[in-house]
């Protein structure tokens, strides 16, 4: 999982730093969405997509990556 922000889209609402704090900040200068972790550990996961969902700029995406492949069976 890799977390990827457009500053340009962000309106700065501030959304994702209150879901995702350990992901998000937001920039001094101007208030748009900074990237603090753009691989975040299993657990904070979930809180990142929900801020890419909920950010009313889109400007936060979370790829969802391809599926390992399955190891074939022994047979």
């Amino acid at each position: 999982m890799r977390v990827e922000a457009d500053r340009a889209r962000c309106v700065a609402s501030g959304q994702c730093v209150m879901t995702a704090p350990e992901v998000f900040d937001q920039s001094e200068e101007d208030g748009k969405v900074v990237v603090l972790d753009a691989t975040p550990a299993p657990p904070v996961r979930g809180r990142a997509r929900q801020a890419a969902a909920m950010c009313p700029g889109a400007a936060i995406s979370v790829p969802q990556e391809p599926a390992e492949p399955l190891e074939p069976a022994d047979r």
